[in-house]
């Protein structure tokens, strides 16, 4: 399981990130009962990072996420680009593991040049390869864009928003995106 944080200037707005990371910590401690692999991969300003690599250890993940800066533009396509690497990776090291990629964000890409025309194509890797996702929608206020749902459709994948969020419904989620798999990545 793979998260991919924006933690850009929008996310930081109106305590997005408390929820973020509430609901993420809910994902980790539901991956750690399942003995999934996590990782982590957030983008702000210019450019993702990898803040953990895929591990067992979900207390190392919820000290990354703790401890998340955040600010600056949202480079959603470096964000999609960076998690595709480490999910690359990681298919190397072991094939049969299965990912699921879930991405925390608004949707604004505003990020580098045409950034919303790179971020759909960043996605659009993962929907080539079947790359299973779920994409947390976390705009919120009375004018709602709906950037993020069309990020979902792009990676092939499904949207719920953060409102609708609660810790047991994103880990059922989870479980339905993942079906059948073995394990996730």
């Amino acid at each position: 399981m793979l998260f991919v944080v924006d933690a850009s200037g929008s996310m930081a707005a109106r305590q997005r990130m408390s929820a973020v990371k509430g609901a993420v910590v809910s994902l980790l401690l539901d991956a750690y009962q399942r003995r999934d692999k996590v990782g982590l991969v957030t983008f702000r300003g210019s450019a993702a990072e990898v803040a953990l690599p895929p591990t067992s250890s979900v207390d190392a993940a919820a000290a990354r996420l703790e401890s998340l800066p955040t600010g600056g533009r949202t480079p959603l396509a470096a964000g999609l680009l960076k998690a595709h690497d480490v999910l690359r990776v990681e298919r190397l090291r072991d094939p049969a593991r299965r990912a699921l990629v879930v991405v925390v964000t608004d949707g604004r890409a505003t990020g580098g040049p045409e950034p919303v025309a790179l971020a759909s194509r960043a996605a659009r890797l993962f929907a080539a390869e079947g790359t299973a996702s779920v994409v947390v929608d976390c705009e919120s206020g009375p004018v709602r864009l709906g950037l993020a749902g069309r990020l979902a459709g792009e990676l092939g994948g499904t949207a719920v928003t953060l409102d609708e969020l609660r810790a047991d419904s994103i880990a059922g989620l989870v479980r339905d995106v993942q079906g059948t798999t073995r394990r996730a990545a």
